[in-house]
């Protein structure tokens, strides 16, 4: 873990009388603390239309750890997760060299996943090391859960509420643990590497006016060294200055989001970026089921290389489609019309998703898109939840892309 200046933890400390401290017993962080239990059995097939193996992934990610007590405020949380394979390796996981079979990007390792101190105050909190960093909807800075190795973040994260209904939220990144760790090794590239290096910085401002409407404003500067857009860009060419403006909130049965961002290059990336982002959405609710459409802009560019609006810090696997085809934007951007719900069943929950993709420049078609999934409880075992998903993507028979099928079987035990 890169090592970070204690200095926010600092300031919380000496804001802290002598004769306060002595009020609260600090075998509080012990005895009011609780251990992490986590384990996650996955089963992934992917079916390609191309010359690559079928791919059969069975994956057991498991984590523990511990979350302390508070003690004025103060507290710690310690997490490591290993991700393990179980049966063959009939899978490319991007490091063991399985390259003519499809990709399961779940590789093998054991890896500190959190290790954090924190301090909360009536005013905001602070938190210094490695830790999860989710920003608004995920869409420019988030963890992918979803992968078995979550992307994690070593920084130091600092949130003011000043007023009510106002989060004003700073974060320092001196590294990025991918979904690709924890290890790099022969058969990696410039596009997954274990860790990103470099300095970045996340601004993001939100303002609750009211139930009807939460307005959010961000800057995200990414100063990202050791990671390039394609195998073949330069390094440095995923580093991004992404603005933004989000308009979100409900009326009634009625919800919707409003977004509009612009991205340009930052730091020392060696392509001149100037892209757009847009996204307009509409959900309705009605007995339980939650209807959404909406309507998402990535731009591309006409220029050498690459150079079309990235998310690389994004938990890509809930946009787009659950196929994954457009983790890396298409240099002729892409255009996402989709539509869809998630209704209980059953005592458990269904979603169904329809996506529609072109490009944005000349609105070629990309293909489509259809993600089924359903998730119960298992009875008996509190805390055990199953899950079943199944993604397909039809390219449209366009040479850019491929017809690719995956299903997931999950179990999940939570303590």
């Amino acid at each position: 873990m890169h090592t970070l200046k204690p200095a926010l933890l600092s300031l919380a400390v000496a804001s802290t009388s002598h004769a306060a401290l002595a009020a609260e017993d600090i075998g509080n962080l012990f005895t009011q603390g609780k251990p992490i239990l986590d384990a996650r059995y996955r089963f992934e097939n992917v079916d390609q239309n191309n010359n690559l193996r079928d791919a059969n992934a069975q994956t057991l990610r498991t984590r523990v750890g511990f979350q302390s007590g508070k003690w004025y405020g103060l507290s710690g949380l310690l997490e490591v997760d290993n991700v393990s394979r179980l049966g063959d390796a009939a899978y490319n996981d991007s490091r063991n060299g399985q390259t003519n079979y499809a990709m399961v990007v779940d590789p093998d390792g054991t890896e500190v996943n959190q290790a954090l101190l924190r301090y909360d105050q009536a005013f905001g909190s602070a938190v210094l090391g490695r830790q999860r960093i989710n920003l608004d909807n995920q869409r420019f800075v988030g963890g992918s859960a979803w992968r078995q190795n979550e992307q994690t973040y070593d920084a130091a994260l600092a949130q003011f509420k000043p007023l009510d209904g106002l989060t004003l939220t700073y974060s320092y990144l001196d590294n990025i643990n991918t979904i690709f760790g924890p290890e790099n090794g022969r058969f990696d590239n410039r596009t997954n590497p274990a860790n990103i290096e470099g300095h970045s910085h996340l601004f993001n401002a939100q303002y609750l006016l009211m139930p009807e409407l939460a307005v959010t404003a961000y800057s995200y500067l990414l100063g990202l060294d050791n990671i390039a857009v394609t195998a073949t860009s330069p390094l440095g060419s995923l580093s991004s200055r992404t603005s933004g403006l989000r308009l979100n909130g409900a009326l009634g049965a009625f919800s919707y989001a409003l977004e509009y961002a612009r991205q340009l290059d930052y730091a020392d990336n060696p392509m001149d970026l100037d892209s757009d982002y847009y996204l307009a959405e509409l959900g309705y609710a009605f007995k339980g089921i939650q209807f959404k459409g909406g309507y998402e802009v990535l731009g591309g560019d006409s220029g050498p290389g690459n150079r079309a609006f990235q998310t690389p810090l994004a938990t890509k696997h809930i946009f787009q489609g659950w196929a994954d085809q457009f983790l890396t934007t298409p240099a002729d951007g892409i255009e996402d019309a989709y539509l869809g719900f998630s209704a209980p069943l059953a005592g458990g929950s269904l979603q169904a998703w329809y996506h529609d993709f072109d490009t944005e420049r000349n609105s070629d078609s990309y293909g489509s898109e259809i993600d089924l999934s359903y998730g119960h409880p298992i009875p008996w075992v509190k805390g055990l939840v199953g899950l079943v998903k199944y993604a397909s993507y039809d390219s449209d028979d366009q040479a850019r892309t491929v017809d690719t099928d995956k299903y997931w079987v999950q179990v999940q035990y939570s303590y």
